[in-house]
């Protein structure tokens, strides 16, 4: 049953919402939808007092690893973190409060998916594949979808299929998959890709990118068939969005629970 899964963004220490194409090394055209004045650890605290499981936190770049720790202190168990993280250093967060991990780089060293660093996460996770989410953040290439790393602007040779899906699965709980091309832009959801994650996937998984209101949480429990769920940032009045509020969605999800 899709539910509203709330995030947590941050760059360069701070809580932000980006235009995710717009994300580079350097940082050059770079564009900032909302900067917040408040902490990490206020959103992970306002999440926690509404019972939001299943958030992300995600670090854009350097200087997010304090702030990451703050909503990980302010919410042991009840988020998850990602970004930069490998088999170095998944333990770490776990041992942190993270309640599960998120890995996309290190899978693609050069671009290429490594089944062997994919395993050795695990290892490092003492194989226990419930701590472990793969995001499978993606851009459109031709007919279909990549996966996109370094903050989504290398386009790997791996494509969203059933094949990979399939392949990904035994490994992991769940899949985070941004559509790069629509984050930010509150421009409204990839409707083709949400279908298709449905269609190939029997793990959860929450989709990202251009949700705008409680009709896009209707529209991809209807093309989904309840199997994604929705991340809403932009719109979001919380991060100084005018879709839709933190308080709808915390009702949708209420109704959710009520109804199974």
């Amino acid at each position: 049953m899709t539910r509203f899964r709330p995030c947590i963004d941050l760059h360069a220490g701070s809580v932000k919402q980006i235009v995710g194409g717009t994300l580079s090394t350097n940082n050059a055209g770079l564009k900032t939808n909302f900067t917040s004045e408040h902490p990490s650890a206020y959103f992970a605290e306002l999440y926690r007092k509404h019972d939001l499981r299943g958030g992300h936190v995600i670090m854009l770049g350097p200087g997010n690893d304090e702030a990451a720790r703050d909503a990980l202190t302010a919410w042991p168990e009840g988020l998850q973190v990602g970004g930069g993280l490998k088999d170095s250093n998944a333990r770490d967060w776990i041992n942190a409060g993270a309640e599960r991990v998120i890995i996309t780089s290190f899978l693609f060293p050069s671009g290429t998916f490594s089944l062997e660093r994919l395993q050795s996460v695990l290892t490092s996770l003492d194989g226990d594949s419930s701590k472990l989410v793969i995001d499978l953040s993606c851009r459109r290439v031709g007919d279909g979808w990549r996966v996109a790393m370094d903050k989504w602007q290398t386009i790997t040779d791996f494509e969203i299929n059933e094949e990979n899906i399939r392949m990904l699965e035994p490994y992991c709980s769940e899949f985070l998959i941004h559509a790069a091309d629509a984050e930010g832009l509150q421009a409204g959801i990839d409707e083709r890709l949400v279908s298709y994650l449905a269609e190939i996937c029997t793990i959860p998984v929450t989709y990202a990118g251009g949700g705008r209101n409680v009709q896009d949480l209707e529209l991809v429990g209807r093309l989904s068939g309840g199997k994604v769920d929705l991340t809403i940032g932009s719109a979001l009045d919380i991060f100084g969005g005018k879709g839709v509020t933190f308080d709808e969605c915390c009702e949708w999800n209420k109704r959710r629970n009520r109804s199974g």
